[in-house]
């Protein structure tokens, strides 16, 4: 199985499976010398962790990491960073059920169609388990990128949207609630049609918006290397990811130039900034704003037909430990792939500027 590594200078090779015995990585080209602080890579790790709250899946893991290599005395060393995160609560048994089936809009049948066998126990590889991964290194990137922040936040679940922009809320209140909006009405409503949702056996999708700033000019590559690029290819790798966009994004088909333009300050900033932070490819120093779609979690609690490894129609019905909705778990790891994205680019500049 070939694509388990992202990024050019900074690179990540996850590896591991949702019950099998740990997941982790190794991270290759992280710069020597930066004072990591540990306890805030595990803060990361614990907003994604299954458990935190009575909307999210009810699986019971830790998820603490241990670092092998690449760290002495807080500060890394130059040499590849090497961690995992055991699985502590696997419940292999919940997936018997499907040893021989396929669960519909699952990768069950597209992994046996494509390798011959399959780890069926949560999915194996194909487990959005695996981002945890992602985001220990991530927040690894975001300590290597101390004067960038990144601020993503939930902005719909289901019909609800929020209708603000980033610059229109108060990004502080992210976490102080389980839902992860920072406007603490929306959010409240959004709970509720969550937890109602679950009652039902069923699953919904939402949007995750993220917000960077402090991003300096020059980020990215013309061509086929465009930073929005490498960003929606970061955004659409993760699980459950149907849609990427940026800026305006389709909104601004819309609109005709002599509206969409950014017109410039003489101090280079823009007096709008409808283009995301990003013109040509590269970083123009204003904020970049996007948004990822989440589709919702294929397993629900409701008996649907699909087909067996023979052929035959069958019907099935979820099992296990699910999320009703995965937009507030998902928040960190919206960062940490915008992270990984933008400390590539970052190194890369700083090796051309050499």
């Amino acid at each position: 199985m070939a694509g388990n590594t992202f990024g050019n200078l900074f690179k990540v090779t996850t590896f591991g499976e949702s019950h099998g015995v740990a997941i982790g990585g190794v991270i290759d080209g992280c710069p020597a010398g930066v004072t990591l602080n540990l306890d805030a890579i595990q803060q990361e790790l614990d907003r994604r962790k299954p458990g935190q709250s009575a909307i999210v899946t009810q699986r019971k893991e830790p998820d603490t990491v241990e670092f092998y290599s690449g760290i002495f005395e807080g500060i890394t060393t130059g040499t590849p960073i090497g961690f995992a995160i055991k699985n502590a609560n696997q419940k292999s048994k919940d997936y018997s059920h499907i040893k021989d089936s396929y669960r519909p809009s699952h990768a069950d049948y597209t992994y046996d169609q494509k390798y011959g066998i399959r780890d069926y126990r949560g999915g194996g590889r194909s487990s959005a388990r695996e981002t945890a991964s992602r985001v220990v290194a991530g927040a690894i990137a975001k300590q290597v990128l101390s004067d960038i922040k990144f601020q993503a936040y939930v902005s719909g679940v289901g019909p609800i949207k929020l209708g603000k922009s980033h610059t229109e809320l108060d990004l502080s209140l992210t976490e102080s609630n389980i839902v992860r909006c920072p406007d603490p009405e929306m959010a409240s409503e959004m709970e509720q049609y969550i937890k109602q949702i679950r009652k039902e056996g069923d699953t919904v999708g939402g949007i995750v918006s993220c917000a960077i700033s402090g991003v300096p000019v020059g980020l990215g590559e013309p061509a086929f290397d465009k930073l929005h690029a490498e960003l929606g290819k970061a955004m659409l790798s993760i699980n459950a990811v149907k849609g990427f966009e940026y800026g305006s994004g389709f909104a601004g088909s819309e609109l005709k130039g002599s509206e969409h333009n950014d017109l410039f300050n003489t101090d280079g900033t823009t007096k709008t900034n409808l283009s995301g932070g990003i013109q040509g490819g590269i970083s123009n120093g204003m904020d970049i704003y996007f948004n990822v779609a989440f589709k919702p979690v294929a397993t629900i609690m409701q008996d649907q037909e699909t087909i067996d490894k023979d052929g035959n129609i069958v019907t099935m019905q979820g099992k296990g430990r699910h999320d009703p909705c995965v937009v507030p778990r998902a928040v960190p790891i919206v960062e940490a792939m915008a992270a990984l994205v933008l400390v590539d680019y970052w190194l890369m500049n700083r090796t051309i500027k050499k």
